[in-house]
């Protein structure tokens, strides 16, 4: 796909797109309150890592995917290393079985790559 000059600022572009039944699959996973130790990118991360996701939806619309996020908090690069893990499931560099695992481990090494920042968006913040 191409993008304006603007765009190129607010999308991550992949070559090949990902297979999203995969990907909303392994979502599942990550739903509720858990231990996301394992997707923090701090090492030395001194608080609680406890968090609840309420939900992920994985939205394509033709060539473009958008991931939204909603949980009661998040640690820091949570969001862009679960983008990221859920991008290695969608390319089937992992399995979707998998994620279970890494949230156990509790190790970042076990986790996917940091997806890039552009296009990561704060949308609202409920008090």
């Amino acid at each position: 796909p191409s993008f304006t000059v603007k765009e190129r600022f607010f999308r991550y572009f992949r070559r090949f797109l990902p297979f999203p039944s995969a990907m909303r699959s392994a979502a599942g996973y990550l739903i509720g309150c858990h231990n996301f130790k394992s997707f923090c990118g701090n090492p030395n991360f001194k608080k609680s890592t406890l968090r609840t996701i309420h939900n992920i939806n994985i939205h394509c619309d033709g060539p473009y995917i958008t991931f939204t996020y909603h949980g009661d908090g998040f640690l820091q690069n949570m969001v862009r290393i679960i983008t990221g893990t859920l991008l290695e499931v969608g390319f089937k560099k992992r399995t979707v079985q998998s994620i279970p695992d890494v949230l156990s481990a509790k190790k970042r090494s076990e986790a996917g790559f940091t997806a890039p920042a552009c296009g990561l968006c704060l949308i609202k913040v409920d008090y």
